[in-house]
Protein backbone atom coordinates (compact mmCIF):
# COMPACT_ATOMS: atom_id res chain seq x y z
CA UNK A 1 0.00 0.00 0.00
CA UNK A 2 2.92 2.96 0.86
CA UNK A 3 4.67 1.90 -2.42
CA UNK A 4 1.26 2.64 -4.27
CA UNK A 5 1.41 5.71 -2.80
CA UNK A 6 4.60 6.74 -3.38
CA UNK A 7 4.36 5.33 -6.92
CA UNK A 8 1.25 7.67 -7.10
CA UNK A 9 2.96 10.65 -5.29
CA UNK A 10 6.00 10.09 -7.57
CA UNK A 11 3.71 9.89 -10.97
CA UNK A 12 2.28 13.49 -10.41
CA UNK A 13 5.32 15.43 -8.59
CA UNK A 14 8.16 14.77 -11.60
CA UNK A 15 5.97 16.22 -14.16
CA UNK A 16 4.48 18.95 -12.46
CA UNK A 17 8.63 19.80 -11.09
CA UNK A 18 9.32 19.42 -14.87
CA UNK A 19 6.85 21.70 -16.35
CA UNK A 20 7.31 24.50 -12.95
CA UNK A 21 11.00 24.09 -14.13
CA UNK A 22 10.43 24.35 -17.85
CA UNK A 23 8.61 28.23 -17.51
CA UNK A 24 11.84 30.18 -15.88
CA UNK A 25 14.70 27.84 -17.63
CA UNK A 26 13.08 29.55 -21.28
CA UNK A 27 12.46 33.00 -19.55
CA UNK A 28 16.11 33.12 -18.77
CA UNK A 29 16.35 32.65 -22.47
CA UNK A 30 14.43 35.31 -23.38
CA UNK A 31 16.42 37.30 -21.20
CA UNK A 32 19.32 36.84 -22.95
CA UNK A 33 17.74 37.28 -26.38
CA UNK A 34 16.40 40.78 -25.88
CA UNK A 35 19.64 41.60 -23.33
CA UNK A 36 21.63 41.53 -26.95
CA UNK A 37 19.20 44.62 -28.06
CA UNK A 38 20.64 46.63 -25.19
CA UNK A 39 21.04 47.28 -21.30
CA UNK A 40 17.85 49.54 -21.48
CA UNK A 41 15.87 47.14 -23.39
CA UNK A 42 16.39 44.51 -20.98
CA UNK A 43 15.69 46.66 -17.78
CA UNK A 44 12.58 47.60 -19.94
CA UNK A 45 11.59 43.67 -19.98
CA UNK A 46 12.78 43.25 -16.47
CA UNK A 47 10.03 46.13 -15.28
CA UNK A 48 6.90 44.42 -17.89
CA UNK A 49 8.34 40.46 -16.14
CA UNK A 50 7.60 42.25 -12.50
CA UNK A 51 3.67 43.78 -13.63
CA UNK A 52 3.04 40.58 -15.65
CA UNK A 53 4.40 37.88 -12.70
CA UNK A 54 2.32 39.69 -10.28
CA UNK A 55 -0.97 39.13 -12.67
CA UNK A 56 -0.47 35.71 -12.48
CA UNK A 57 0.56 35.01 -9.03
CA UNK A 58 -3.08 37.08 -8.01
CA UNK A 59 -4.79 34.55 -10.51
CA UNK A 60 -2.34 31.36 -10.10
CA UNK A 61 -5.73 30.80 -8.25
CA UNK A 62 -7.30 29.67 -11.27
CA UNK A 63 -4.98 26.85 -10.71
CA UNK A 64 -5.14 26.05 -7.19
CA UNK A 65 -8.65 26.26 -6.88
CA UNK A 66 -9.85 24.51 -10.18
CA UNK A 67 -7.54 21.35 -9.13
CA UNK A 68 -8.86 20.50 -5.65
CA UNK A 69 -12.29 21.27 -6.89
CA UNK A 70 -12.54 18.59 -10.14
CA UNK A 71 -10.15 16.14 -7.76
CA UNK A 72 -12.75 16.26 -5.92
CA UNK A 73 -15.66 15.67 -8.55
CA UNK A 74 -13.59 12.95 -10.10
CA UNK A 75 -13.10 11.27 -6.27
CA UNK A 76 -16.97 10.96 -5.49
CA UNK A 77 -16.98 9.10 -9.83
CA UNK A 78 -18.83 12.08 -11.20
CA UNK A 79 -16.48 12.62 -14.04
CA UNK A 80 -18.83 14.85 -15.83
CA UNK A 81 -19.37 17.02 -13.03
CA UNK A 82 -15.41 17.05 -12.90
CA UNK A 83 -14.92 18.56 -16.48
CA UNK A 84 -18.43 20.56 -16.08
CA UNK A 85 -16.10 22.41 -12.83
CA UNK A 86 -13.33 22.31 -15.14
CA UNK A 87 -15.27 24.28 -17.84
CA UNK A 88 -16.59 26.65 -15.29
CA UNK A 89 -12.83 27.67 -14.33
CA UNK A 90 -11.74 28.04 -18.08
CA UNK A 91 -14.90 30.46 -18.42
CA UNK A 92 -13.68 32.52 -15.83
CA UNK A 93 -9.85 32.63 -16.82
CA UNK A 94 -11.45 33.98 -19.66
CA UNK A 95 -13.40 36.70 -18.32
CA UNK A 96 -10.83 37.99 -15.68
CA UNK A 97 -8.43 37.70 -18.47
CA UNK A 98 -10.85 39.91 -20.88
CA UNK A 99 -10.63 43.61 -18.40
CA UNK A 100 -7.16 42.62 -17.88
CA UNK A 101 -6.26 43.04 -21.04
CA UNK A 102 -8.29 46.00 -21.43
CA UNK A 103 -7.21 47.65 -18.27
CA UNK A 104 -3.67 46.96 -19.19
CA UNK A 105 -3.52 47.93 -22.70
CA UNK A 106 -4.88 51.59 -21.14
CA UNK A 107 -2.68 51.59 -18.22
CA UNK A 108 1.05 50.10 -19.66
CA UNK A 109 2.36 53.37 -18.95
CA UNK A 110 1.12 54.49 -15.98
CA UNK A 111 2.11 51.20 -14.32
CA UNK A 112 5.76 51.36 -15.48
CA UNK A 113 5.87 55.00 -14.02
CA UNK A 114 5.12 53.75 -10.69
CA UNK A 115 9.22 52.25 -10.91
CA UNK A 116 10.13 55.94 -11.74
CA UNK A 117 12.77 54.66 -14.18
CA UNK A 118 14.02 56.92 -17.15
CA UNK A 119 11.75 57.89 -19.59
CA UNK A 120 13.76 55.68 -22.28
CA UNK A 121 13.31 52.52 -20.34
CA UNK A 122 9.54 53.48 -19.49
CA UNK A 123 8.56 54.00 -23.51
CA UNK A 124 10.31 50.54 -24.02
CA UNK A 125 8.57 49.00 -20.88
CA UNK A 126 5.29 50.41 -22.04
CA UNK A 127 5.92 48.79 -25.45
CA UNK A 128 6.53 45.64 -23.99
CA UNK A 129 3.66 45.78 -21.89
CA UNK A 130 0.63 46.74 -24.36
CA UNK A 131 1.72 43.98 -26.83
CA UNK A 132 2.39 41.59 -23.64
CA UNK A 133 -1.43 41.73 -21.82
CA UNK A 134 -2.96 40.73 -25.22
CA UNK A 135 -1.76 37.38 -24.24
CA UNK A 136 -2.88 37.63 -21.01
CA UNK A 137 -6.54 35.82 -21.03
CA UNK A 138 -4.59 32.46 -23.26
CA UNK A 139 -2.30 32.82 -20.18
CA UNK A 140 -4.89 32.64 -17.70
CA UNK A 141 -6.27 30.31 -19.34
CA UNK A 142 -3.40 27.97 -19.18
CA UNK A 143 -3.77 28.50 -15.73
CA UNK A 144 -7.59 26.95 -15.48
CA UNK A 145 -6.94 24.53 -17.39
CA UNK A 146 -3.70 23.37 -16.10
CA UNK A 147 -5.62 22.78 -13.04
CA UNK A 148 -8.43 21.15 -14.65
CA UNK A 149 -5.65 18.68 -15.43
CA UNK A 150 -4.17 18.12 -12.62
CA UNK A 151 -7.30 17.57 -11.08
CA UNK A 152 -7.56 14.81 -13.27
CA UNK A 153 -5.08 13.31 -11.95
CA UNK A 154 -3.09 14.28 -15.40
CA UNK A 155 0.01 16.06 -14.74
CA UNK A 156 1.85 14.95 -17.99
CA UNK A 157 0.04 16.96 -20.45
CA UNK A 158 0.86 20.36 -18.98
CA UNK A 159 4.44 19.68 -18.98
CA UNK A 160 4.25 18.30 -22.72
CA UNK A 161 2.76 21.83 -23.79
CA UNK A 162 4.80 24.01 -20.91
CA UNK A 163 7.64 22.81 -22.88
CA UNK A 164 6.62 23.09 -26.31
CA UNK A 165 4.88 26.03 -25.73
CA UNK A 166 7.95 27.55 -24.41
CA UNK A 167 10.05 26.62 -26.86
CA UNK A 168 7.60 27.99 -29.58
CA UNK A 169 8.40 30.77 -27.34
CA UNK A 170 11.85 31.15 -27.77
CA UNK A 171 11.89 30.38 -31.78
CA UNK A 172 9.53 33.26 -32.31
CA UNK A 173 11.59 35.16 -29.91
CA UNK A 174 14.30 34.60 -32.00
CA UNK A 175 12.96 35.29 -35.47
CA UNK A 176 10.77 38.42 -34.44
CA UNK A 177 13.26 40.01 -32.71
CA UNK A 178 16.27 39.95 -35.40
CA UNK A 179 15.69 38.42 -39.09
CA UNK A 180 12.01 40.37 -38.97
CA UNK A 181 13.25 42.90 -37.18
CA UNK A 182 10.94 44.26 -34.58
CA UNK A 183 13.11 43.99 -31.75
CA UNK A 184 11.26 44.74 -28.38
CA UNK A 185 7.98 44.69 -29.50
CA UNK A 186 9.11 41.28 -31.52
CA UNK A 187 9.85 39.75 -28.34
CA UNK A 188 6.69 40.31 -26.44
CA UNK A 189 4.27 39.41 -29.96
CA UNK A 190 6.42 36.16 -29.86
CA UNK A 191 5.76 35.11 -26.68
CA UNK A 192 2.07 36.62 -27.37
CA UNK A 193 1.84 33.80 -29.93
CA UNK A 194 3.34 30.98 -28.34
CA UNK A 195 0.49 31.52 -25.03
CA UNK A 196 -2.70 31.80 -27.54
CA UNK A 197 -1.21 28.51 -28.93
CA UNK A 198 -0.39 26.53 -25.85
CA UNK A 199 -3.77 28.00 -24.56
CA UNK A 200 -5.55 26.43 -27.49
CA UNK A 201 -3.80 23.18 -27.23
CA UNK A 202 -4.87 22.96 -23.37
CA UNK A 203 -8.48 23.89 -24.53
CA UNK A 204 -8.43 21.36 -27.36
CA UNK A 205 -7.85 18.61 -24.58
CA UNK A 206 -10.49 19.82 -22.30
CA UNK A 207 -13.63 20.60 -24.63
CA UNK A 208 -12.79 16.73 -25.98
CA UNK A 209 -12.92 15.11 -22.58
CA UNK A 210 -15.75 17.49 -22.10
CA UNK A 211 -17.41 16.04 -25.01
CA UNK A 212 -16.66 12.73 -24.23
CA UNK A 213 -18.38 12.18 -21.08
CA UNK A 214 -20.95 14.27 -21.89
CA UNK A 215 -19.92 17.89 -19.80
CA UNK A 216 -21.55 21.50 -21.73
CA UNK A 217 -19.23 23.99 -22.31
CA UNK A 218 -21.73 26.86 -22.26
CA UNK A 219 -20.74 29.21 -19.42
CA UNK A 220 -22.86 28.89 -16.41
CA UNK A 221 -23.45 32.41 -14.43
CA UNK A 222 -24.01 30.26 -11.00
CA UNK A 223 -20.79 28.02 -11.46
CA UNK A 224 -18.28 30.73 -13.02
CA UNK A 225 -19.50 33.06 -9.58
CA UNK A 226 -18.82 30.02 -7.25
CA UNK A 227 -15.43 29.13 -8.95
CA UNK A 228 -14.79 33.31 -9.04
CA UNK A 229 -15.99 33.37 -4.80
CA UNK A 230 -13.82 29.92 -4.34
CA UNK A 231 -10.82 32.25 -5.27
CA UNK A 232 -11.20 34.91 -3.59
CA UNK A 233 -9.71 33.58 -0.14
CA UNK A 234 -6.68 32.00 -2.13
CA UNK A 235 -6.34 35.33 -3.92
CA UNK A 236 -5.80 36.97 -0.27
CA UNK A 237 -3.37 33.95 0.34
CA UNK A 238 -1.23 35.06 -2.43
CA UNK A 239 -1.43 38.80 -1.37
CA UNK A 240 -0.42 38.36 2.56
CA UNK A 241 2.75 36.14 0.80
CA UNK A 242 4.17 38.43 -1.73
CA UNK A 243 3.48 41.06 1.45
CA UNK A 244 5.84 39.23 3.26
CA UNK A 245 8.55 38.97 0.64
CA UNK A 246 8.14 42.81 -0.02
CA UNK A 247 8.67 43.42 3.85
CA UNK A 248 12.01 41.39 3.83
CA UNK A 249 13.54 43.51 0.65
CA UNK A 250 12.80 46.83 2.66
CA UNK A 251 13.94 45.63 5.62
CA UNK A 252 17.44 44.79 3.97
CA UNK A 253 17.63 47.80 2.46
CA UNK A 254 16.44 49.62 6.40
CA UNK A 255 19.26 47.85 7.96
CA UNK A 256 21.90 48.61 5.32
CA UNK A 257 24.63 51.37 6.73
CA UNK A 258 25.47 52.76 3.79
CA UNK A 259 25.14 53.16 0.40
CA UNK A 260 27.50 50.58 -0.67
CA UNK A 261 26.70 48.25 2.31
CA UNK A 262 23.43 48.29 0.55
CA UNK A 263 23.75 47.50 -2.90
CA UNK A 264 26.05 44.26 -1.68
CA UNK A 265 23.06 43.35 0.86
CA UNK A 266 20.76 43.95 -1.77
CA UNK A 267 22.18 41.91 -4.51
CA UNK A 268 23.14 39.11 -2.34
CA UNK A 269 19.34 39.06 -1.22
CA UNK A 270 18.16 38.76 -4.27
CA UNK A 271 20.06 36.72 -5.52
CA UNK A 272 19.30 34.44 -2.50
CA UNK A 273 16.00 34.39 -3.31
CA UNK A 274 16.31 33.21 -6.42
CA UNK A 275 17.85 30.46 -5.16
CA UNK A 276 15.23 30.02 -2.49
CA UNK A 277 12.24 30.64 -5.43
CA UNK A 278 13.90 27.61 -7.46
CA UNK A 279 14.07 25.72 -4.35
CA UNK A 280 10.65 25.74 -3.72
CA UNK A 281 9.87 24.35 -7.21
CA UNK A 282 11.15 21.27 -6.06
CA UNK A 283 9.19 21.34 -3.18
CA UNK A 284 6.05 22.76 -4.67
CA UNK A 285 5.71 20.16 -7.24
CA UNK A 286 5.08 17.79 -4.15
CA UNK A 287 2.41 20.23 -3.22
CA UNK A 288 0.81 19.85 -6.52
CA UNK A 289 0.55 16.18 -6.03
CA UNK A 290 -0.97 16.94 -2.78
CA UNK A 291 -3.79 19.24 -4.42
CA UNK A 292 -4.94 16.79 -6.73
CA UNK A 293 -4.56 13.60 -4.63
CA UNK A 294 -6.21 15.19 -1.38
CA UNK A 295 -9.48 16.32 -3.64
CA UNK A 296 -9.62 12.95 -5.03
CA UNK A 297 -9.41 11.08 -1.52
CA UNK A 298 -12.25 13.81 0.26
CA UNK A 299 -14.43 13.75 -3.25
CA UNK A 300 -14.83 10.02 -2.67
CA UNK A 301 -15.51 10.66 1.12
CA UNK A 302 -12.05 8.47 2.29
CA UNK A 303 -11.60 10.39 5.60
CA UNK A 304 -9.36 7.93 6.72
CA UNK A 305 -7.34 7.11 3.59
CA UNK A 306 -7.18 11.43 3.58
CA UNK A 307 -5.48 11.17 6.95
CA UNK A 308 -3.09 8.49 5.89
CA UNK A 309 -2.07 10.24 2.31
CA UNK A 310 -1.54 13.75 4.11
CA UNK A 311 0.93 12.08 6.74
CA UNK A 312 3.20 10.47 4.11
CA UNK A 313 2.92 13.25 1.93
CA UNK A 314 4.36 15.32 5.13
CA UNK A 315 7.40 12.83 4.97
CA UNK A 316 7.89 13.20 1.62
CA UNK A 317 8.40 17.38 1.94
CA UNK A 318 10.63 16.54 5.12
CA UNK A 319 12.89 14.47 3.04
CA UNK A 320 12.85 16.58 0.07
CA UNK A 321 13.83 19.60 2.21
CA UNK A 322 16.26 17.42 3.73
CA UNK A 323 17.54 16.86 0.44
CA UNK A 324 17.45 20.55 -0.98
CA UNK A 325 18.94 21.41 2.09
CA UNK A 326 22.04 19.23 2.10
CA UNK A 327 22.54 20.39 -1.49
CA UNK A 328 22.34 23.30 -1.01
CA UNK A 329 24.42 23.67 1.93
CA UNK A 330 26.86 21.65 -0.48
CA UNK A 331 27.27 24.03 -2.99
CA UNK A 332 26.71 27.16 -1.07
CA UNK A 333 30.71 28.52 -1.01
CA UNK A 334 30.61 28.44 -4.56
CA UNK A 335 26.73 28.79 -6.37
CA UNK A 336 27.40 32.68 -6.37
CA UNK A 337 30.24 32.48 -8.79
CA UNK A 338 27.76 31.33 -11.27
CA UNK A 339 26.34 34.75 -11.07
CA UNK A 340 28.60 37.45 -9.79
CA UNK A 341 32.51 38.21 -9.70
CA UNK A 342 31.46 40.70 -6.37
CA UNK A 343 33.88 39.75 -3.30
CA UNK A 344 31.74 41.24 -1.26
CA UNK A 345 28.76 39.38 -2.52
CA UNK A 346 30.48 36.21 -2.52
CA UNK A 347 31.39 36.45 1.25
CA UNK A 348 28.25 37.17 2.37
CA UNK A 349 25.75 34.86 0.03
CA UNK A 350 27.57 31.53 1.41
CA UNK A 351 26.26 32.10 5.27
CA UNK A 352 22.62 33.65 3.45
CA UNK A 353 22.99 30.42 2.10
CA UNK A 354 23.74 28.35 4.38
CA UNK A 355 20.64 30.05 6.34
CA UNK A 356 18.28 28.73 3.81
CA UNK A 357 19.59 25.41 3.83
CA UNK A 358 18.78 25.18 7.31
CA UNK A 359 15.21 26.08 6.36
CA UNK A 360 14.10 23.61 3.66
CA UNK A 361 12.83 21.06 5.74
CA UNK A 362 10.42 23.04 7.46
CA UNK A 363 9.79 24.99 3.73
CA UNK A 364 8.88 21.02 2.79
CA UNK A 365 6.36 20.64 5.26
CA UNK A 366 5.15 24.22 4.67
CA UNK A 367 4.22 23.60 1.20
CA UNK A 368 3.09 19.81 1.31
CA UNK A 369 0.43 21.35 4.11
CA UNK A 370 -0.41 24.17 1.83
CA UNK A 371 -0.91 21.92 -1.34
CA UNK A 372 -3.48 19.33 1.26
CA UNK A 373 -5.00 22.02 2.33
CA UNK A 374 -5.85 23.83 -1.17
CA UNK A 375 -6.94 20.98 -2.30
CA UNK A 376 -9.64 20.47 0.65
CA UNK A 377 -10.93 23.55 -0.22
CA UNK A 378 -9.76 25.72 2.76
CA UNK A 379 -9.21 28.30 1.11
CA UNK A 380 -10.65 30.81 4.14
CA UNK A 381 -8.31 29.37 6.67
CA UNK A 382 -5.54 29.57 4.41
CA UNK A 383 -6.57 33.42 3.88
CA UNK A 384 -6.67 34.00 7.64
CA UNK A 385 -3.72 32.15 8.62
CA UNK A 386 -1.75 34.64 5.71
CA UNK A 387 -2.62 37.45 7.82
CA UNK A 388 -1.75 36.46 10.87
CA UNK A 389 1.79 35.03 9.69
CA UNK A 390 2.39 38.30 8.18
CA UNK A 391 1.03 40.42 11.48
CA UNK A 392 3.27 38.42 13.14
CA UNK A 393 6.03 38.54 10.89
CA UNK A 394 6.34 42.05 9.76
CA UNK A 395 7.21 43.60 13.07
CA UNK A 396 9.83 41.06 14.13
CA UNK A 397 11.84 41.36 11.40
CA UNK A 398 11.26 45.51 10.40
CA UNK A 399 12.42 45.64 14.33
CA UNK A 400 15.69 43.58 13.80
CA UNK A 401 16.41 45.97 10.17
CA UNK A 402 15.82 48.77 12.74
CA UNK A 403 18.59 47.77 14.65
CA UNK A 404 20.64 47.49 11.93
CA UNK A 405 20.75 43.63 11.72
CA UNK A 406 22.70 42.12 9.20
CA UNK A 407 21.54 40.22 6.09
CA UNK A 408 22.48 36.95 7.53
CA UNK A 409 20.18 37.86 10.95
CA UNK A 410 17.57 39.35 8.45
CA UNK A 411 17.64 35.48 6.79
CA UNK A 412 17.50 33.43 9.68
CA UNK A 413 14.31 35.86 10.92
CA UNK A 414 12.68 35.17 7.73
CA UNK A 415 13.27 31.19 8.38
CA UNK A 416 12.38 31.31 11.74
CA UNK A 417 10.09 33.58 11.91
CA UNK A 418 8.05 33.83 8.91
CA UNK A 419 8.31 29.94 7.62
CA UNK A 420 8.16 28.90 11.33
CA UNK A 421 4.96 30.54 11.46
CA UNK A 422 3.29 29.32 8.48
CA UNK A 423 4.17 25.93 9.59
CA UNK A 424 2.81 26.56 13.23
CA UNK A 425 -0.97 27.48 11.64
CA UNK A 426 -0.57 25.02 9.17
CA UNK A 427 -0.27 21.98 11.51
CA UNK A 428 -2.99 23.22 13.76
CA UNK A 429 -4.80 23.26 10.96
CA UNK A 430 -3.84 19.50 9.74
CA UNK A 431 -3.99 17.71 12.90
CA UNK A 432 -7.49 18.88 13.46
CA UNK A 433 -10.84 17.48 11.60
CA UNK A 434 -12.50 20.50 9.84
CA UNK A 435 -10.91 21.18 6.80
CA UNK A 436 -11.63 17.15 6.01
CA UNK A 437 -15.26 18.17 4.44
CA UNK A 438 -15.89 14.84 2.31
CA UNK A 439 -18.14 14.85 -0.85
CA UNK A 440 -18.70 17.69 -3.54
CA UNK A 441 -20.00 21.18 -3.50
CA UNK A 442 -23.69 21.73 -3.52
CA UNK A 443 -22.97 23.39 -6.93
CA UNK A 444 -22.55 20.31 -8.07
CA UNK A 445 -26.09 19.42 -9.23
CA UNK A 446 -26.54 21.87 -11.66
CA UNK A 447 -24.42 19.87 -14.17
CA UNK A 448 -27.39 18.03 -14.97
CA UNK A 449 -29.48 20.53 -15.61
CA UNK A 450 -27.09 22.35 -17.77
CA UNK A 451 -25.84 19.37 -19.64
Amino acid sequence: MRDRRDREILRLAVPAFLALVAEPLFLLTDAAIVGHLGTAELAAVGLAAVVLQTLVGLCVFLAYGTTGSVARHLGAGDLRGALAQGVDGLWLAVAIGAVATVLGVLLAEPLVGLFGVSADVTDLAATYLRIAFLGTAPLLVMLAATGVLRGLQDTRTPLVVAVAGNALNVALNLLLVYPVGLGLAGSALGSVLAQAASATAFVVVVVRAARRHGASLRPDLPGIRAAGRAGVPLVIRTLTLRAALLVTTYAVTLAAAGARDQEVDLATHQLAMTVWVFLAFVLDAIAIAAQAITGRALGAGDVVGTRELTSRMVRWGVWSGVVTGVLLALVSPVLGQLFTGDAAVLDLLTPVLLVAALGQPVCGVVFVLDGVLIGAGDGRYLAWAGLLTLVVYAPVVLAFAAASAGLVALWAVFTVVFMGARLAVLLVRARGDAWMVVGTPDLSSRDVKRS
